[in-house]
């Protein structure tokens, strides 16, 4: 099962509120989200579910044909995570994979290497670029760690992984990495080849005169730790 936490995107992308009013936020949320469903989508080959009260959200699911988990309370992905998560495991879910709804770059590649590298009992952990977030996380079981999102999620996630004694592999894969939270991830968008909807936008806002840092390979090795 893919889980998509996504909070109400009318109050979107707070962090890029001195160079983009709230509406243009929630378009950028809009178009970042609905790339990241096309993606879901186009691999297919896994039930996918929206954690989420949003209306642009639950009319995405909707046209999709995703399950929605609602989540009224639209407190924190954390928190919306940690209820599916309670969720999926009464519904007998072998594995879930966590993935946001602002990596716009993913492909439905992106999502089939971290299935193959996929340990029967244990973990998957995509960090952020700059290594500080988690930008995809896969458990079997279900509950084999708990989750806690933020700026410096990922070696928490990391150490939680270790301590419960099964194979946790490392992927850096350089469309996942990218989120967008700042100046800088929107140039990168950007200037990143690719016609998603929110790289046009991005575009079509002024962003993308060049990279601001490298991106490097689109994969980078697998790290497998085992105890």
């Amino acid at each position: 099962m893919i889980l998509i936490p996504v909070k109400n995107l009318s109050n979107a992308k707070q962090r890029l509120s001195k160079v983009l009013d709230q509406s243009i936020r929630t378009d950028l949320a809009h178009a970042m989200l609905a790339d990241v469903l096309q993606a879901v989508a186009a691999y297919g080959r896994e039930d996918a579910s929206l954690v989420t009260s949003d209306p642009f959200a639950l009319e995405q699911a909707a046209q999709l044909g995703c399950d929605v988990i609602g989540d009224e309370a639209n407190i924190s992905e954390t928190n919306a995570i940690e209820m599916a998560t309670q969720i999926c495991a009464a519904r007998g879910v072998p594995r879930t994979l966590v993935i946001p709804g602002d990596i716009p770059l993913i492909e439905a590649e992106d999502l089939a290497m971290i299935f193959e590298h996929a340990p029967a009992c244990g973990s998957v952990l995509v960090p952020s670029r700059d290594k500080r977030g988690t930008n995809a996380a896969l458990r079997a079981p279900v509950n084999l760690l708990p989750l806690r999102f933020g700026n410096d999620s990922f070696q928490p996630h990391f150490q939680a992984a270790i301590a419960t004694n099964t194979v946790c592999v490392v992927l850096s894969l350089a469309r996942i990495g990218l989120d967008v939270d700042n100046v800088e991830d929107l140039e990168n968008l950007s200037a990143f080849p690719g016609t998603k909807r929110a790289q046009e936008l991005a575009r079509k806002l002024g962003f993308g005169g060049g990279m601001t840092g490298s991106f490097g390979s689109r994969e980078a090795p697998v790290t497998a730790v085992e105890q």
